[in-house]
């Protein structure tokens, strides 16, 4: 169910049904053996069950839940201020004035469908846990930097996650694109960290000026999603994540990564400038047209806006720009689904996560305008998606096993104990195990389980 519905105003998702659909099959690989592993993101992350209000985010009338635009009626009252708004805060009004009635009616009627359906109805009791640690990933990227470059003719820019006889490999991670060309997920060990990779999936870590193993690859895209660390005040007081110029960003190669009529999806901040930015310089610098603008609307298990409509400070939407590539070369595009106009003004709504910067997936509500069969690409990228590409100085961010609830398959129990530690049944590689096979099922730690 993770995409809960669709009407003419978008779509509902399931972020976590999203995110766990990757590993339906997962095996964890130790040495030279293997072991079924049941896997899925921790339940935790996804119950924003209460909105950001004066008052409780769990209030019920005649025990139903509030409707989600009650509270959102009278505009946010806000702090006085000792100077007049400067032009940002003007033209920030200004873009929300234009597109609130959309947020709010679009938003009531997929929430109000989304109920009917049984979804959106609140969350009974929520699952406390500690938080997973910090990502070293940025650090180690800068670290990479150091090591030389090597010469283009000497170098295999695409690597196995593993060898011909089922290891895990010596991968180079930050300077060759790290495949997994299997059918499902695997559970490794990389830079001494456990990571869950799924299957049929290609990553790069590396910051700007470590890209080049992703062009020289040859992949060219049909979709490219780009989330960049736009500078903000806040990311500049939390120090999260190291952020990025907007002049920058037209140093992405896109134009060399992307096919004709790629379809190119760029989520923007509700800065202004950055909407601006995008538009009318970022997307001509890459001769992509600008088609649409989407907006995500973060909502809670219980169907309510997380933060107030009409709050001056945040705002329970952010926007997604989306252009077709239109090369000036005079080639063509492959893509039949080019021709399938992109709507303006789509929602996409869902229950956000409670880890910073973690988007929900749109491949299933942009395989409409790519087709199924897609090349998909990821910049950016703070976690991997089955059958895409990903990029980005913390690709691996989300796949470390803390984010994720394991225990050791029931079958994968039963094969042990059936074929024993020395059945020559027992597989020497990691290979998918098939039902004949003997497994020996290895321990799983403590950090790993589902509190």
């Amino acid at each position: 169910m993770s995409v809960v519905l669709q009407n003419s105003s978008g779509w509902v998702l399931d972020t976590r049904s999203l995110i766990d659909r990757g590993y339906e099959q997962c095996v964890r690989c130790t040495g030279h053996l293997k072991s079924r592993v049941t896997c899925s993101f921790k339940r935790q992350c996804f119950q924003i069950s209460k909105s950001h209000y004066n008052v409780s985010g769990g209030a019920t009338v005649d025990g139903k839940h509030i409707d989600v635009m009650q509270k959102t009626d009278k505009r946010s009252k806000k702090r006085k201020r000792k100077h007049s708004e400067n032009q940002g805060e003007i033209d920030a009004k200004a873009f929300h004035e234009k597109v609130r009635s959309v947020i709010r009616e679009g938003t009531k009627s997929l929430v109000d469908s989304a109920q009917s359906a049984g979804y959106l109805m609140g969350e009974a009791e929520a699952v406390k846990d500690s938080p997973p640690s910090q990502s070293r990933l940025a650090a180690l990227c800068e670290m990479a930097k150091e090591l030389p470059l090597v010469a283009d003719e000497e170098q295999e820019w695409t690597r196995s996650l593993f060898t011909e006889e089922g290891r895990v490999s010596q991968v180079d991670l930050f300077s060759q694109v790290t495949e997994n060309r299997e059918a499902w997920a695997a559970l490794v060990s990389l830079m001494g960290e456990e990571y869950i990779i799924p299957p049929n999936t290609a990553f790069l870590l590396s910051d700007f000026t470590r890209l080049q193993p992703l062009v020289q690859s040859g992949r060219r895209f049909d979709l490219i999603v780009i989330d960049p660390p736009w500078e903000n005040k806040s990311v500049k007081r939390s120090r999260r994540y190291s952020s990025l110029p907007s002049s920058q960003l037209k140093r992405l190669p896109v134009p060399l990564l992307a096919s004709p009529g790629c379809l190119v999806v760029t989520w923007v901040t509700n800065r202004p400038s950055h909407l601006r930015f995008v538009r009318d310089e970022l997307y001509p610098h890459w001769a992509v047209e600008v088609v649409a603008e989407w907006f995500w609307v973060k909502v809670t298990t219980s169907g309510e806006f997380v933060f107030p409509l009409d709050s001056p400070h945040k705002k329970p939407y952010e926007v997604l720009v989306l252009g077709r590539y239109r090369p000036t070369d005079g080639r063509t595009s492959p893509l039949k689904t080019e021709s399938v106009p992109v709507e303006d003004k789509r929602l996409i709504v869902s229950v956000p996560s409670a880890l910073h910067s973690q988007k929900p997936s749109l491949s299933e509500v942009l395989k409409l305008y790519v087709g199924a069969e897609a090349e998909c690409l990821e910049l950016f990228a703070r976690s991997l998606q089955p059958g895409w590409t990903s990029w980005g100085n913390e690709v691996l961010k989300f796949q470390h096993v803390t984010y994720f609830s394991l225990e050791a398959a029931d079958a994968s129990k039963a094969e042990a104990r059936e074929g024993g530690a020395d059945d020559p049944a027992v597989a020497r590689d990691c290979s998918l195990p098939k039902k004949s096979d003997g497994l020996e099922v290895s321990s799983l730690p403590a950090s790993s389980a589902d509190n």
